[in-house]
């Protein structure tokens, strides 16, 4: 039998034994929505490392954060990707992470965004046990001058 993807208690018990909590969706800080979908896909907006109300702010490399602090940060804006995904899902469809975009606000010369996204990726196999296709991607800023954001895509599927 295939793995085809795990429903939210699946995930929430994973997150659980890997000493994660699955956080409430973070409220959009615009005019858009935290995830929609279509029947058989999800996808996610950009989610920043907001952990009760508070924003991680600040920008990667030599100078700046730690690339250690960022995959953290990651790690934490991965979580809310997750918990958007299944503010549209009904509670027994099984979701699958298909490809996740991890955006870095990277000082000038920082290369290490791999490492970055690692913390992003680290939760989303935590989470759901399943490979994913992932870019690590640097830009000069973020909304509200987050140091991360993520972004990913979830093929949706029933239990059937």
């Amino acid at each position: 039998m295939t793995h085809r993807g795990r429903d939210r208690a699946a995930v929430v018990a994973a997150l659980d034994s890997a000493g994660m909590i699955l956080p409430t969706v973070n409220p959009p800080l615009a005019d858009y929505r935290p995830a929609v979908r279509t029947p058989d896909t999800i996808y996610t907006a950009g989610q920043l490392p907001i952990v009760d109300g508070v924003l991680s702010a600040g920008t990667v490399g030599n100078g700046g954060m730690s690339t250690q602090q960022a995959a953290a940060d990651a790690g934490r804006a991965a979580l809310s990707a997750i918990a958007a995904a299944f503010g549209v899902a009904a509670e027994t469809e099984l979701l699958r992470p298909v490809k996740v975009t991890v955006f870095v606000a990277a000082l000038p010369g920082f290369v290490e965004l791999p490492l970055v996204a690692d913390g992003a990726s680290a939760v989303f196999g935590a989470a759901f046990d399943l490979p994913h296709a992932r870019s690590a991607v640097g830009v000069a800023a973020l909304p509200r001058g987050a140091s991360v954001e993520v972004e990913a895509i979830f093929a949706v599927a029933g239990l059937g």
